[in-house]
């Protein structure tokens, strides 16, 4: 079934979970990798590489948005304690706006380097700033402090559901069979 149901995330729900969690996961250690080493001509095509990946993560997380409005996840499972469902639910909120905001911070700062944006090695992206030397440093600053705390955040994530998967209540069943 694609759909979600009350009790069960439905194949969309998942494949996008999945999809995403990949992605996310190159995109951290490409955009590490970046960081450690000096742009010239031999290593542009890694840039074009994490742009065209960052872009893909973002439309992706809209997509998920609207699914989710289309078809809304099942509620937590089993008697968990109030606050450790207010944490969850927080964590995703969190999880999403960083998901939006990452790649946008990672545009505004590209753009701002007076370079084309271009995604798939042929699609160029309208600039969302002016060049400017100070919104190209500000929106790094931003992209790296914004990851840094996308990783702090998807180790939460993934603690609470191994925890989950520990105590055997069927969360982690449910985001990778739909059980």
């Amino acid at each position: 079934m694609w759909r979600n149901s009350p009790t069960q995330f439905g194949l969309a729900s998942r494949l996008l979970h999945w999809t995403m969690a990949a992605l996310i996961l190159a995109l951290l250690v490409l955009g590490t990798a970046l960081g450690w080493i000096k742009p010239n001509l031999s290593t542009l095509w890694l840039y074009g590489l994490h742009k065209t990946m960052g872009l893909t993560a973002l439309s992706l997380a809209v997509i998920r948005l609207i699914w989710h409005r289309i078809s809304p996840p099942p509620p937590p499972l089993g008697p968990t304690a109030h606050w450790q469902n207010r944490a969850a639910r927080a964590t995703h909120l969190a999880l999403y706006l960083l998901m939006l905001a990452i790649p946008l911070s990672g545009w505004i700062a590209s753009s701002a380097t007076g370079l084309d944006v271009v995604i798939f090695g042929q699609i160029t992206l309208p600039a969302i700033t002016p060049t400017s030397e100070a919104l190209e440093n500000a929106g790094f600053a931003m992209h790296g402090i914004l990851t840094k705390l996308l990783l702090a955040l998807l180790l939460a994530h993934i603690a609470g559901a191994v925890l989950r998967g520990l105590k055997g209540d069927g969360t982690l069943r449910r985001i990778t069979k739909g059980l």
